[in-house]
């Protein structure tokens, strides 16, 4: 049997478009015949190295209100629940994501991002407080404070850390993100259906 290829997916739990990705991306991958590695990061460390404070969002009021209005309609096309606006945007994600690189190895791992994604632009609720992720993982069935705990670890902050240095080394500077084995960077929910092709071995247009 011939080998899958593998795509990288790097996401933000604070991201808005990452979730559209997040809710569809499993379903478009097997039928693509590509195989998927789940890259959970932080952008707050890539975005302070552009000099920004705060997400391009509230940075440019007309973009990020374009953006809500853009979401409504992606998620009423892909028959997802009707978008909350987190309050405050962006939430902090630091909780959530240290306990997705401890599980990284963990089958785990995608039920809870799909679970943290649900509560945060679905449902409404928070994913700040390490309270808020500890009951999404005791909603899981899995042991939320004793997970919280070994996240928190010096080890896996190290993970994370290291996790940010390679993503803004590969040149990712948004999310979601998408890499091919190749090294080829495509940015946005609306380029998953091209980093597929891509990964796939499609290549259409002159190689540049």
């Amino acid at each position: 049997m011939a080998r899958r290829p593998t795509l990288e997916f790097w996401y933000e739990f604070a991201s808005t478009y990452s979730y559209l990705a997040v809710m569809r991306i499993e379903a478009q991958a097997e039928a693509a015949g590509v195989s998927l590695r789940w890259r959970p990061f932080l952008l707050g460390p890539i975005f302070a190295a552009q000099g920004w404070n705060n997400s391009p969002f509230n940075i440019y009021p007309a973009k990020g209100r374009n953006m809500w209005r853009d979401l409504d309609r992606e998620a009423a096309r892909l028959s997802l629940p009707p978008i909350t606006r987190p309050n405050p945007f962006p939430q902090n994600s630091l909780s959530a994501t240290r306990v997705a690189i401890y599980a990284t190895d963990q089958d785990w791992l995608v039920p809870f991002t799909k679970a943290v994604f649900e509560t945060a632009f679905a449902n409404g609720g928070s994913i700040a407080e390490p309270q808020a992720v500890a009951a999404i993982l005791d909603r899981l069935g899995l042991d939320g404070g004793a997970i919280l705990k070994a996240a928190a670890s010096e080890a896996n902050k190290g993970r994370l850390k290291l996790a940010g240095e390679e993503a803004r080394s590969r040149g990712i500077y948004g999310a979601p993100s998408f890499l091919t084995e190749d090294g080829e960077l495509f940015w946005g929910n609306d380029r998953l259906e091209q980093a597929l092709d891509w990964a796939q071995g499609n290549r259409p247009g002159r190689m540049l």
